[in-house]
């Protein structure tokens, strides 16, 4: 556990933007508007209009509920539906691989303290090109906005991934806008819970009790109990796994100063029994 929240803190220190830093004491000045840098295209879900077009996609069913507004972060039921799921266990299968990290966005490591699971690279299947619509449609088809190509992450007993940001720096104007964790399957699973320690929820609200972990409440002192009665906020949300749900959230405030949300700091906890198999839907852009 300790090797845990140490890999956690390390990776805040380095995934801390240093615009935080260059704009402390300051009021931060929106970035000037900059032609899109170079970029891998290959690594991003880029269709022609006409091939978007042809795409033969089942109607959106999935609902959705506000959690926070800043940072705007959304919880969505049915984000996928039991065929799609299916679909991406089998395509997953045999491209699974031990995921890394990098520190510069280019060269790859493995390091288990800090992401310990195994990562599938799946191929653009009518299936998950309607996937990815589906998450670009959910953001408004927003210009110099694009769908990152979909991975899926399979966690087993003890493997988990420490607390980190998706995004890096903002300070060119481009970068991960964007972040959906969906869940594909989570079979007789127990941990495993997406956490933003930072993050706050009004309330309490026990209807939430049904995607996030609310065991907390049974154990506060009387002083958190009477706070949590009034509305006050309640800091650290714990996202259960839940097969076909999703969590969206925007990873930089709307300023357009390319600020990221320090609420977007979130960990992957460790599962202690069964697997479970995630969908990271990565949106990477134009941040003013």
């Amino acid at each position: 556990m300790f090797s845990y929240i140490v890999a956690g803190l390390a990776l805040l220190l380095i995934y801390n933007p240093l615009t935080e830093y260059l704009t402390a004491g300051r009021e931060p000045r929106p970035l000037p508007r900059t032609p899109r840098p170079q970029i891998n295209e290959s690594l991003l879900a880029i269709d022609s209009v006409n091939e978007t077009a042809h795409l033969n996609c089942a109607p959106d069913a999935y609902s959705v509920h506000i959690l926070s507004k800043a940072p705007l972060v959304v919880y969505i039921e049915n984000f996928l539906s039991l065929d799609e799921r299916e679909h991406l266990l089998e395509i997953s299968e045999p491209l699974f691989e031990p995921s890394t990290i990098t520190h510069d966005g280019d060269k790859t490591q493995r390091n288990t303290l800090v992401r310990d699971s195994e990562v599938a690279l799946i191929p653009r299947t009518e299936t998950v090109r309607c996937i990815e619509a589906r998450a670009h449609s959910f953001q408004g088809w927003r210009s110099d906005l694009w769908i990152e190509r979909l991975r899926t992450q399979r966690y087993g007993p003890s493997q988990h991934y420490a607390h980190h940001f998706d995004w890096g720096s903002g300070a060119r104007g481009w970068g991960r806008a964007s972040s959906f964790m969906v869940w594909v399957e989570t079979d007789n699973i127990k941990g495993g819970g997406t956490e933003f320690p930072r993050l706050q929820l009004d309330g309490p609200d026990q209807r939430w009790c049904r995607w996030i972990e609310c065991s907390h409440q049974k154990s506060a002192s009387a002083e958190e109990s009477s706070a949590k009665v009034k509305g006050e906020p309640i800091t650290g949300v714990t996202f259960k796994a839940v097969p076909g749900n999703a969590v969206f959230w925007e990873n930089f405030r709307p300023d357009g100063t390319g600020r990221g949300w320090q609420e977007t700091w979130h960990a992957g906890l460790p599962v202690t029994k069964g697997t479970k198999v995630g969908l990271n839907i990565w949106s990477w852009g134009r941040l003013n």
